[in-house]
């Protein structure tokens, strides 16, 4: 489905809606509790809940992200192939894009580390976990900048070897699991750091194919990859949750285990099935504005959502009203999460227009007015299969744009 400025709705909507989540989940849901002795640690709710992890199986989104960034980037490759453009200039403009922003947010944040620990005289241990929090949701970028570098390699072998790539790929993941977890080869297990996040980016180069494929397939996706996650997690060999939770024996994400597969082969199938009534509602005005509107500012809304919310936090701090959480989460913390999100949401917006409005995307142009209608097309006689609607190749109009749009 395309916009009117041939933009793929559903692809940006997945987009925004990927980040919106991760955004979301950290203001929301991060537990920060303070050590006078080393400063903050962060902590999960679901640490000190049951069952609530099972949320994770639709809230852990990386891997759909890095799904549709592969399409996305080859449909990128195709139009700058088109113009004449070297594979060399293309993925160097992409690195730039994400390299360039993040490393100045990390470089400002450890000057500002360093200037604040004197001036509230902080050991070196806190001001050293305290930049690292806030920058640590930027291991993400690191994952993507990964994928754009290691993209001629990828589409050198998609073109050589088409699916049996993706199914390689599975198997060097359940091959570094089996030696982490069998012959106690633990530092092998960020091998799979490549192996898994490369598995989904190049998944996403048969997006196209998936979306024309029989609707059967969708939900054969779907059950697939749920039957996937119950059996390898209730085999007791895999945490249940796809964050990291304190307590659990291993994180599945941090280094990815081969349980991220099944969750990629799910949310593919979920994001399918859903795909007819998503794209029903975002031709419809008010959807439209909000998926636009999203994706205009998700870079620099993620590259600064930790900032803000460390600013949020500051502030209650010096009006001396509680800044820190008091594990376990009672009833009432529960309830005010609706609420949580204003604080860092109010901070992030001054720190976008300051500092990031050079990384918010134009507003795509004005529609037109609406073409004048022509003779009525004849419906097919019955039993007649009706010639199908040309339509512009949607899939291949996701124009070029700065940041996680253009990678």
């Amino acid at each position: 489905m395309a916009t009117d400025n041939g933009r793929n709705a559903y692809v940006d909507w997945l987009r925004a809606f990927s980040l919106l989540v991760v955004i979301l989940w950290h203001w929301a849901f991060t537990l920060i509790t303070w050590n006078p002795a080393n400063g903050p640690h962060a902590n999960s709710p679901l640490g000190f809940t049951k069952g609530f992890w099972i949320l994770t199986w639709l809230l852990q989104v990386m891997p759909l992200f890095f799904y549709i960034g592969g399409f996305v980037h080859l449909r990128s490759w195709e139009r700058a192939q088109a113009r004449g453009e070297r594979l060399a200039h293309f993925v160097g403009t992409r690195l730039r894009q994400l390299a360039v922003p993040a490393a100045l947010l990390v470089l400002t944040w450890a000057a500002l580390g360093a200037g604040l620990g004197r001036y509230f005289d902080l050991n070196g241990e806190t001001i050293r976990r305290t930049v690292k929090l806030i920058v640590s949701p930027l291991w993400f970028l690191a994952v993507y900048l990964m994928l754009i570098a290691l993209l001629p390699i990828a589409l050198w072998l998609h073109r050589r070897f088409g699916i049996l790539v993706v199914i390689w790929l599975g198997g060097l993941a359940m091959t570094t699991d089996v030696l982490r977890f069998h012959y106690h080869l633990d530092p092998l297990a960020w091998l799979n750091m490549v192996f898994v996040w490369a598995l989904a980016h190049q998944a996403g180069f048969f997006y196209r194919q998936v979306v024309d494929a029989p609707r059967q397939v969708d939900w054969t996706l779907l059950w697939a990859g749920l039957f996937g996650l119950v059996g390898m997690v209730f085999s007791g060999l895999y945490p249940g949750s796809m964050v990291g939770v304190p307590g659990d024996r291993f994180s599945n994400v941090a280094p990815p285990t081969f349980v991220i597969v099944c969750l990629l082969v799910f949310q593919v199938g979920v994001v399918e099935v859903l795909r007819p009534t998503m794209e029903r509602l975002l031709v419809r005005p008010r959807w439209a504005l909000v998926n636009s509107t999203i994706n205009r500012f998700a870079l620099p809304l993620f590259l600064f959502h930790s900032t803000g919310m460390a600013l949020s936090r500051f502030i209650t701090w010096r009006l001396g009203l509680q800044s820190a959480d008091k594990p376990p989460p009672d009833l009432t913390w529960w309830l005010l999460r609706p609420v949580a999100v204003l604080g860092p949401l109010v901070c992030t917006l001054p720190v976008i227009f300051l500092f990031g409005r050079r990384w918010i995307r134009a507003a795509p142009p004005r529609a037109g007015p609406p073409p004048v209608a022509g003779p009525p097309v004849p419906r097919a006689a019955p039993g007649v299969e009706a010639a199908p609607a040309v339509e512009v190749a949607p899939e291949t109009a996701v124009p070029d744009r700065p940041g996680l749009h253009s990678s």
